[in-house]
């Protein structure tokens, strides 16, 4: 029988705790008593553990055994400012599919009340990480960044596979980049960071700005993509090559 997977806000060698809404619900909903056993996420490790023991609404388990669980994949989406309701969508699939990392950034499309509301969302999209992380028995929690302009964005990690999502691009397809990149890796997996673009997609000094920064532009089809579509694309391709 599977257990119910929760994720611990403390812990530490031997006991981790549940505290906040998480511990509410497992009190109150699902009647928590010591001795009954679950998967407990503590410290990026998946552990069987036991409820040790209830006190107002905190929760704290006994860490019994670890249990074999597989790792974030090493992608970063640098997910430009869209419709509130369509980025929470993409965020909870990219969580399902194993993304580590979402970097929400403010591009020249992203509207404007949007790109200023933005960093007042970021701890909403924490939470909804969260409960898709646990919905998905992942051993972490999706990481959301706090929004930055995109000039600055792009030029983080100049170490990583950098690929852009364009429109324009034809030749070059997400899946024969990513290919390209792993066979030079050998057996490393390299660290991937994609950019997707708003609604309207990037201007022309943004794609001069990627290229300078050697960002390289790559393909998802000849179909235009509404910008939690190809977040989503993106990510299933990427995950399906490195799983």
């Amino acid at each position: 029988m599977t257990r119910r997977r929760w994720i611990a806000d403390t812990w530490d060698e031997a006991t981790a705790s549940l505290e906040g809404n998480q511990a509410t619900h497992l009190i109150r909903v699902l009647r928590a008593q010591p001795g009954m056993e679950f998967d407990v996420v503590a410290g990026g490790r998946v552990w069987h553990s036991v409820v040790a023991g209830i006190t107002g609404d905190s929760v704290r388990f006994n860490l019994v055994a670890e249990v074999k669980a597989d790792p974030a994949l090493p992608v970063t989406l640098l997910l430009s400012v869209f419709k509130f309701d369509r980025m929470e969508w993409a965020i909870e699939k990219a969580t399902e599919l194993g993304a580590e990392c979402i970097l929400p950034v403010i591009a020249r499309r992203s509207e404007k009340h949007l790109a200023q509301a933005a960093a007042g969302r970021v701890e909403r999209w924490r939470r909804l990480a969260l409960e898709a992380s646990k919905q998905a028995r992942r051993s972490d929690v999706l990481r959301i960044e706090d929004p930055l302009p995109l000039k600055t964005a792009m030029q983080s990690d100049a170490q990583a596979v950098r690929l852009v999502l364009a429109e324009q691009e034809r030749s070059m397809t997400l899946h024969h980049a990513l290919t390209e990149a792993l066979d030079a890796a050998g057996d490393d997996v390299p660290a991937i960071r994609m950019a997707v673009g708003p609604e309207g997609g990037w201007t022309a000094e943004e794609e001069a700005l990627f290229d300078a920064e050697n960002w390289k532009p790559v393909s998802l089809g000849p179909h235009i993509l509404r910008a939690e579509t190809a977040a989503i694309t993106a990510m299933a391709v990427t995950a399906a090559l490195l799983e």
